[in-house]
């Protein structure tokens, strides 16, 4: 008898644990538009290759992004680790498609604003598109 209610609380767990991940709606938009900023920030390429839609590969396989970006940043160290902050001006979704504005404080005191464009595809957020812009106001 004893054997039979571990039994049956195993199953349970088990059940319960299958149901909360299939229930789990995964990264918001938002979520991996700041993971975005923040690989860039670390100049983490592993997890650029993986938060980018094909659009921003570069049509090359995982193997041959990673070496085009390592090799091409190489000796841009000094752009690691810019970012104190990021934080969120604006996000707006709609179904499929997001558009999610990033305010970047740099660790120079100055702010750098990105719209990042996701789209919804296999069941998760991935960056589409990418642009800079200064958050400074411009001489007129």
């Amino acid at each position: 008898m004893p054997f039979a209610i571990v039994l049956a609380v195993i199953l349970a767990i088990i059940v319960f644990m299958v149901v909360a991940l299939v229930k789990e709606p995964g990264p918001t938009a938002t979520d991996v538009a700041i993971g975005y900023e923040r690989a860039w920030d670390t100049l983490d390429f592993v997890t650029l290759w993986t938060l980018s839609g094909i659009e921003l590969r570069d049509g090359l396989t995982k193997d041959a992004y990673l070496a085009a970006k390592r090799a091409a940043y190489s000796k841009q160290q000094g752009l690691l680790r810019l970012v104190g902050d990021v934080r969120v001006e604006r996000a707006a979704t709609d179904g499929r498609a997001a558009e999610v504005v990033t305010r970047l404080h740099l660790r120079d005191g100055s702010d750098v604003s990105n719209v990042v464009r996701l789209a919804h595809r296999d069941g998760t957020w991935c960056v589409v598109g990418y642009s800079l812009q200064s958050s400074e106001p411009t001489p007129s």
